[in-house]
C-alpha cells in the first residue's frame, strides 16, 4: 500500500513531535523525515502550518480510534459464547496494546498539548471519552452481569484508568509500579473484574 506525501509527514512529525517536542522541531526537520527537500517549502503544499500537522495527526487518530471501536465492538460478538474470564483478559490485553498504538500521540500530549487547548478537548472527546464509554458499554451488555445494578461508566473509568496508569508507570519511570509484570497485571485486572460478579451475589 502506497503512502501518500500527506501521509507520510502526519506521521513522522508525530514521531519528532513526541521524541522532541513541538517546538523543538521544525518544519523543514518534518520535511527531510518525509523524504522531501528540508526547507524546501514541500509541507506547505499540504498543510499551511506546523500546528494544522500536529491537528491532523490528533484528527486522524480520532477517526482511526472511531473505526477501532466499532470493529472491536463487533469483533467481541463473536467470542460470546467464551467464558467470562477470557473476555475479560481479552479486553484488558486490548486496552493495553491500545495505549501502546497512541505512545507517540500520548507523549505529545503530556509534553505539548497544554499549548493547545482546543486539541486537548479534541482528544477528550474524540479519543479518551468514547474509549472508556465502550469499556462501560461491553461491561453492561456482558450476561454475567445482567443482574448487577452498577455505575457503569464509573466502572469503566476505575478498570481503564488502571490500564492507563500501568502504561504510563512503564512508560514514564521505565518499570511497572511494585515491578508487577503484564501478566500478573492482566490476571489482577481480571480478578478484579469478576468481583463484580461474585459482589452481586454475596449477602448484603
Amino acid at each position: 500500500m502506497t503512502t501518500s506525501t500527506r501521509e507520510r509527514i502526519v506521521t513522522e512529525s508525530l514521531r519528532l513531535f513526541a521524541d522532541r517536542g513541538y517546538a523543538a522541531t521544525s518544519v523543514a526537520e518534518i520535511e527531510a523525515a518525509a523524504g522531501l527537500s528540508p526547507g524546501a517549502g514541500g509541507l506547505y503544499r499540504h498543510f499551511r502550518s506546523k500546528e494544522e500537522v500536529l491537528a491532523a495527526a490528533v484528527r486522524e487518530h480520532i477517526t482511526r480510534t472511531r473505526e477501532q471501536i466499532a470493529s472491536v465492538m463487533e469483533i467481541a460478538g463473536d467470542f460470546a459464547g467464551r467464558p467470562l474470564e477470557v473476555r475479560l483478559k481479552m479486553a484488558c490485553k486490548a486496552g493495553l496494546a491500545k495505549m501502546r498504538e497512541e505512545q507517540d500521540l500520548i507523549r505529545v500530549l503530556f509534553r505539548d498539548l497544554d499549548q493547545f487547548p482546543h486539541l486537548v478537548a479534541e482528544m477528550r472527546e474524540g479519543i479518551v471519552n468514547p474509549l472508556y464509554d465502550s469499556i462501560a458499554t461491553w461491561l453492561g451488555s456482558q450476561p454475567e452481569y445482567d443482574d448487577a445494578d452498577e455505575d457503569w461508566p464509573a466502572i469503566a473509568s476505575v478498570l481503564g484508568g488502571a490500564v492507563v496508569n500501568y502504561w504510563l508507570s512503564n512508560e514514564s519511570l521505565y518499570e511497572s509500579p511494585t515491578r508487577v509484570d503484564e501478566t500478573r497485571f492482566v490476571d489482577g485486572w481480571v480478578r478484579l473484574a469478576l468481583g463484580l460478579v461474585a459482589a452481586e451475589h454475596s449477602p448484603a
